[in-house]
This record gives C-alpha cells, structure tokens and sequence, in this order.
C-alpha cells in the first residue's frame, strides 16, 4: 500500500468522542508528504486521571482548543480518497464513528486497516504488538510515545514496511 493516511487519536476519558488530540500522516506514492496535529475540545470535556497519565493532556491544554467539526474540516479534504490506517483500528475508527455521531455528522464509511492486527499475523514472535514494540521492530525510532502525531508517524512508517 503506497497510498494512505495514518492516523490517531487521544482521547480525554474513557467516552470513545472524547476526542482531545489527532494526529494525520499522509502518504502518497510510498513517502509521507503532509503531517497535521491540533489539539481538539474534547466531549464530553473531561479528563480521567488514567488518559492524563498516558498522554499528559489536561483541560488547560484543550480549554481553548477548536471542536472536533471545526479541526475535521481540515482534515476531510486530504484524506477523502485514501484509506486509513491505524495502529488497533478499531480504537481509532470507534473514535472518529463516535465523533460524527455525537456532532450529527455524517460518516463517509473510511476503509480502516489495521497494523496492530497486520503485525499480530506476519511477527508472531514479538513479545507484544503494542505501537512502540512493532515500530522498533521495523526500525522506526518512536519518540513521544502517545503524542498523536508521533503515533500516526510510527504507524504509517510500520504500514509502508508491511501492509
């Protein structure tokens, strides 16, 4: 697959709309050739001391962050023809179903492929297929780990060596 988008998303609690950060790699002809990040005001606007300690957003980081159709509008147009690509898609797809439906927007239907599921069946003999652990595996240096665009960088880098 040469080309895709990668993306992820941070979520402020445990509420799959709760949506506080994403991150968008763009990959056309087997090169990454646009990145975008913001932050996003998540809803409900909460944040559980579990998601902080993961990601290291609070409030005071989202207060004044734009809504999730506002931050969408800009991502919808780069990626409207290509697939998406997720580390455990079905998180990140979950995400942005519940997002759409909380904002009554309607969903596209983005085909979502998964590299955590890829990297289950064609490495077995890792120890794990978290994102940091395949990711070293591919040669890929994850830095920021749980930094939305980081992660969507590390998944598009494991995506291009094996889907």
């Amino acid at each position: 697959m040469n080309d895709f988008a990668a993306i992820d998303f941070e979520t402020a609690n445990g509420k799959r709309s709760s949506i506080c950060s994403v991150g968008v790699v763009i990959v056309r002809g087997g090169e990454a050739v646009d990145r975008f990040y913001s932050l996003v005001h998540p809803r409900p606007n909460f944040y559980s001391y579990w998601t902080t300690r993961i990601h290291g957003l609070t409030s005071a980081d989202t207060d004044d962050a734009p809504d999730f159709p506002e931050v969408w509008r800009q991502i919808a147009p780069a990626i409207e023809d290509l697939p998406l690509v997720a580390h455990n898609s079905p998180f990140d797809e979950g995400c942005l179903r519940a997002v759409h439906e909380l904002y009554g927007m309607p969903y596209p239907g983005y085909t979502f492929y998964c590299t955590c599921r890829a990297s289950r069946r064609l490495m077995p003999q890792l120890v794990n297929h978290q994102l940091h652990t395949v990711a070293a595996y591919c040669g890929y240096d994850l830095v920021n780990h749980h930094h939305a665009l980081a992660d969507a960088e590390a998944c598009a880098q494991i995506a291009l060596r094996i889907l």
